[in-house]
This record gives structure tokens, sequence and C-alpha cells, in this order.
């Protein structure tokens, strides 16, 4: 059953009086569980097509729906409604504010969500199950610059799910950091995927998209083509599924 779907999608920008097609009659389908990666060159319009479907830019032209409801039909409140409650996001720069802790900037989005009937106590505990399970429990009560860069990206990454969402969209997760905690950060992506949160994201690492479903590769705002690698399950298939992967990527251009 599909969560994403996208129609002819267009997005321009008008810079000095003159119109740049950033994305051109794009569509596709996401269905729920799957975990896709967007590739293509730089100024491709990656961050464009994750930011224009989940919302956080408008559409120019074309028709996005998320989970059956029709996005461009809603205002700017509902918009950030269904933001806030049905989509988790996670960015390269790792957004946090510096005036709380750790714990604190995780349950802030719930703190904040109308719809997460949780009370305040029942929603710490979920920040704290959510740090737990991925490893950072430790650092709950830090501030955000006495941890390291894969701590602050899993902190994001529960920071997403506080409010357990359909689906997750991650901008470059793992640009900012090295290969370890990249590891790190896409194993725990991975398991959420597999537990059944929908995940999608852009990404210029080969690495990291071989563990995804399946890959786009966007080439001047048009998908250029798509190539399915199925289910990831161990670290021993990895090696041949990004082999496939790059050898897709050649033929694409990449």
């Amino acid at each position: 059953m599909s969560i994403l779907e996208v129609k002819n999608l267009c997005k321009t920008y008008i810079i000095n009086k003159r119109q740049n097609n950033v994305l051109r009659n794009i569509s596709f389908t996401v269905n729920e569980g799957e975990m896709v990666a967007v590739m293509g060159p730089s100024g491709s319009g990656k961050s464009t097509l994750l930011y224009t479907v989940s919302g956080m830019d408008d559409m120019t032209a074309g028709e996005v729906r998320f989970a059956g409801k029709d996005m461009s039909a809603l205002n700017a409140k509902e918009l950030a409604a269904l933001r806030l409650d049905e989509m988790g996001f996670i960015f390269q720069q790792m957004y946090m504010l510096k005036n709380l802790n750790i714990l604190d900037n995780i349950i802030l989005p719930a703190r904040q969500s109308k719809a997460n009937q949780r009370s305040a106590k029942e929603k710490t505990e979920y920040g704290r199950e959510l740090m737990r399970k991925l490893g950072i429990i430790e650092i709950a009560d830090n501030d955000i610059n006495e941890v390291s860069g894969g701590q602050l990206q899993r902190a994001c990454i529960c920071r997403s799910m506080i409010n357990q969402p359909k689906m997750i969209f991650a901008d470059e997760p793992t640009g900012a950091l090295n290969r370890t905690s990249s590891r790190e950060v896409m194993e725990e992506l991975g398991k959420i995927n597999r537990e059944g949160t929908t995940v999608m994201l852009v990404t210029h690492d080969a690495n990291v998209a071989a563990k995804c479903t399946r890959v786009m590769y966007i080439v001047d705002g048009n998908i250029k083509g798509e190539y399915n690698l199925g289910r990831y399950e161990n670290e021993t298939e990895l090696r041949t599924r990004e082999k496939s992967l790059n050898n897709w990527l050649i033929e694409q251009g990449w």
C-alpha cells in the first residue's frame, strides 16, 4: 500500500526574472515499509524533491498525496500539523536548541503536538526509551556540545521518532559523519525501517544507498532511472549490493 504518491510534480524558482525549473513533471510512489534513496549529481534537485514532497517547500504544480491526504489542499497550519504528527525529519546539519539538553530536545516535538495524547511523564519516558534503543541513554542530560557527531545524529533520529511518524525524511543524514558513525546511524535507520517506518533519504554515498530497498536517480530535475535492491538483511550481502548499485550508477552517468 502506498504512503506517498507524487504525480507530475514541478518546482520552479524565479531568480533575477529568469525561470529555473528545478523539478520537472516528476511522478513516483513510495510504499509503506520501503526505504528509498534519492541520488544524483549536485544541483540535480535531490533536496528540493525531499523538501517539496514533505511539505517543507511549496510545489509549483502537480499533486502530492501523503497517507491519502492531498497536501496541496492543506493550508500552512494543517501542513505544519501533518509534518509534526505524521512525519519525522533528519538533516545533515543536526539542528538542536542550545539551551536544552539532549533529552529535552528529543521530546520537544511531543510537547508541541496536539495529537500526541501522552502525559508529560509518558513523553519523557518514551524519549528515554528511544535513547536506550539507540544506545545513547547515557547522554540524556548532556548539552548538545558535549557529545560526538554520531551521538548527536542518533539523538536526531530519536527526535524524529518521538511522535511515532508514518514516514521519516532524511537529507544527507550521514553527510557530516565519519565512516564509523555513518555506519552506526544507518544501522539504526535500518532497524526503524524494519520495524515498519517508511524512510526516504537523500544521499551522495552509494554505501548508504546500498542499504535501501530502492534507489531513484535524478538528473536536471527528472528521475532518470530507478534501481530495486530489495530489502537489506545483513552485512554479508552488503558488498554484493554495493557492487551492483555502483555498476548501475555508472550506467546512469554517476
